[in-house]
């Protein structure tokens, strides 16, 4: 082949891959067989790789490439990315209309664009002459993490726009939702767990995460889709109407939401939520509701935004989904502390495209107010669309011969007495060496929270327990890879009807005996944390971290001084001054230490300058990125200076420190009236060396 057949045969090539990529991530209708489309990828390689005189940056076959970065660049939104204000009820969608049509001072019927709200991750894209430049994440709305190099790596998401007769290679920006498409969400779970990884919680969660990679290949191994909802001044391109911009974006060859309608007034687009309600239990992706968008581009214009969102759409949120099964059984599992809780499981059942077949009963409480029992019809229902739970029992529906729920005596798993304290509503085993016990205090050993082995699931957990490779938390630090590699992990069921066994590989082995070996230097209060200490939580351990400063010092510290720390109360106090006084917490912590674990104490903070702010009373949150400050180092110094630092936002926050990408929190705090503080103004208030920031000086602290 000479080299002008070459660059026509490799044009070709792209062009046809491009082709197929759309049709069969986009449309859903592929037009030929896996096989065919690996032997024209193959093709466009091999000629590649020969004629490197024809690299292209949008060629299919550079979707993965390059090496990972190091930090993400944090970059401006060219508008801002705003939330939709949530409505729940027709009586609100109603009142939305009748203000819509008051700012327009009309009385005829405002037509509406109705589209599936796909529960993603929001981002920003940006072409320039037809070629994919650049993505960002919703951010702050408006700031967002570049994340560039993990977009490209989707196959529903074009690098080059198709040529248009009217516009032909143009410079625009869209924006829509990344999502993990559910069953291939299902799939790539089991793949996890079969490496010996834990599953992700959620497909959402999974996405977000899967942006947030810095090497763009793991992020092509799991399989994101897209769904695009806007283009950016669309009246620039001659679009008078949202529907009309959507269907431009289509013949642009982007992935759009195929079911959006177009109807002509409220009434309409009420009597259209059942259909789209009915919709979603067909789809591969998750959705909670539908956006409702005024059509017309100008109206949208005259309506204009808020600071947090549009005047002229809302989000219509779905009612809760709810399911009736029978109850099949209830079990009783134990947690880490001891604490027996009952669960049932239930006839398999579809909610929201997922099957569910058990949820927690909470505890003894929760039985007797339900008065649920075996063979019981129920109704169920997903909390937060994530997580199942039991709702009501349809006692009209009983037999009559089904007994009581009885509470256990002694515990499931090792056979030791049950015991319930006075004024708790949890029974507890207190063996210490019951298995559960340990699996349980493991995972929370190894959690996010706590040293972040990530490695360490369920499954090679309860593997290395059973075995007896693992009998307390320092054995961790004793395993290595003989013991690791073949250690079964769980049975596969293959399309036989055969059982297999998962056994773990060389390759997860080694990624987990990693893990373990870069666990060994935590900072103080993720490894206070991780220890399961009863009552402390991460803000506690961040208190007592910070202000005993090390391990030694915490361990000899009495129950007295430590409820000399604010925020330390006399239950947290007595549980810690217990724990620390058991022979057993002594000759963990020796052992521990033995392996080479070394907590860290914590960031020393800032000096102040003379006369620098007192904190004491003020509740600060966090949220974002800081150019200078850590997160570990910026809640440091704010409790060194006697403030609390709090997870969520609510009216009792005194101000928000906001970063880079900051997210709901700042959204919140904008909509409550809280001060928002850049670093740079912490540190003017506090009096450290440092400038400003954008911000300026921030007003004084309230009283």
């Amino acid at each position: 082949m000479d080299p002008q057949q070459a660059a026509r045969r490799i044009e070709e090539l792209r062009r046809l891959i491009r082709r197929h990529d759309r049709l069969y991530y986009v449309e859903h209708a592929p037009e030929i067989s896996d096989r065919e489309y690996d032997r024209l990828y193959a093709e466009l390689v091999a000629l590649e790789a020969a004629s490197p005189e024809h690299d292209d940056p949008t060629s299919p076959t550079r979707r993965v490439g390059g090496e990972p970065i190091a930090a993400f660049a944090t970059l401006p939104h060219s508008t801002p990315m705003l939330s939709l204000q949530n409505t729940y009820t027709a009586e609100e969608a109603r009142e939305f209309d009748a203000r819509v049509r008051r700012e327009l001072g009309v009385e005829t019927p405002v037509a509406y664009a109705v589209e599936l709200k796909v529960d993603g991750v929001a981002v920003a894209l940006r072409y320039e002459e037809g070629r994919f430049a650049r993505g960002l994440t919703r951010g702050d709305g408006l700031r967002g993490d570049d994340v560039t190099h993990n977009l490209r790596t989707l196959r529903g998401l074009p690098l080059r726009l198709a040529p248009h007769p009217r516009l032909g290679a143009p410079t625009l920006e869209v924006r829509g939702e990344v999502y993990f498409p559910r069953l291939a969400f299902e799939a790539h779970n089991r793949e996890r767990q079969a490496e010996g990884d834990s599953p992700f919680a959620n497909p959402r969660n999974a996405a977000a995460g899967t942006l947030k990679l810095l090497d763009p290949a793991l992020a092509a191994r799991r399989p994101l889709a897209i769904a695009l909802y806007q283009l950016v001044d669309a009246r620039r391109f001659g679009a008078a109407r949202h529907s009309a911009s959507l269907a431009l974006m289509r013949e642009l060859g982007l992935p759009v939401e195929p079911h959006t309608r177009l109807l002509p007034d409220i009434d309409a687009a009420l009597a259209s939520f059942a259909g789209f309600q009915a919709l979603r239990r067909s789809l591969d992706y998750e959705t909670d509701g539908v956006v409702l968008k005024v059509d017309d581009l100008d109206l949208q214009g005259r309506l204009g935004a808020t600071g947090r969102a549009p005047r002229w759409g809302i989000a219509y949120k779905f009612e809760t989904e709810r399911a009736e099964t029978r109850v099949r059984e209830i079990v009783w599992q134990v947690g880490r502390t001891g604490a027996v809780t009952p669960v049932a499981l239930f006839e398999p059942v579809r909610i929201l495209g997922t099957t569910v077949q058990r949820a927690t009963l909470h505890n003894a409480d929760e039985i007797e107010r339900l008065d649920v029992r075996v063979g019981d019809a129920v109704t169920i229902e997903k909390g937060g669309e994530i997580i199942p739970k039991v709702t009501g029992v349809l006692r009209d529906r009983r037999r009559g011969d089904e007994p009581p729920t009885a509470l256990p005596a002694r515990c499931p798993v090792c056979d030791d007495p049950l015991e319930r304290e006075e004024g708790e509503v949890a029974i507890r085993c207190v063996n210490e060496h019951c298995p559960a016990q340990l699996k349980r205090r493991i995972l929370h050993f190894a959690s996010r929270g706590g040293l972040d082995i990530k490695q360490l699931g369920a499954a090679v957990v309860d593997a290395l327990v059973d075995e007896g490779l693992v009998r307390d938390l320092a054995d961790l630090y004793a395993l290595d890879r003989a013991r690791l590699v073949g250690l079964k992990i769980a049975e596969a069921t293959r399309d036989d009807g055969k059982t297999s066994d998962v056994r773990l590989q060389e390759r997860a082995a080694g990624k987990l005996l990693a893990a373990i070996v870069a666990s060994r230097r935590p900072p103080l209060d993720r490894f206070l944390f991780a220890l399961g200490i009863r009552h402390v939580g991460t803000h506690a351990a961040r208190l007592l971290a910070s202000r005993r400063g090390s391990l030694a010092a915490l361990r000899a510290a009495p129950a007295a001084d430590l409820e000399g720390i604010e925020g330390i109360g006399p239950v947290i106090a007595a549980s810690v001054e217990r724990y620390f006084a058991r022979p057993q917490t002594g000759a963990l912590l020796e052992r521990l230490a033995a392996a080479g674990l070394r907590p860290a104490p914590p960031p020393a903070a800032p000096p102040a300058a003379p006369g620098g702010t007192d904190l004491t009373g003020l509740t600060f949150v966090l949220t974002g990125t800081l150019p200078r400050l850590s997160r570990e180092a910026a809640r440091a110094l704010l409790e060194s200076r006697g403030a609390r630092v709090a997870a969520t936002v609510s009216g009792k926050t005194s101000y928000v420190l906001a970063g880079a990408d900051a997210g709901s929190k700042l959204a919140r705090a904008r909509a409550l009236g809280i001060p928002i503080l850049d670093e740079g103004a912490l540190r003017a208030m506090l009096g450290i060396e440092g400038d400003a920031g954008p911000t300026g000086a921030p007003p004084p602290p309230p009283p």
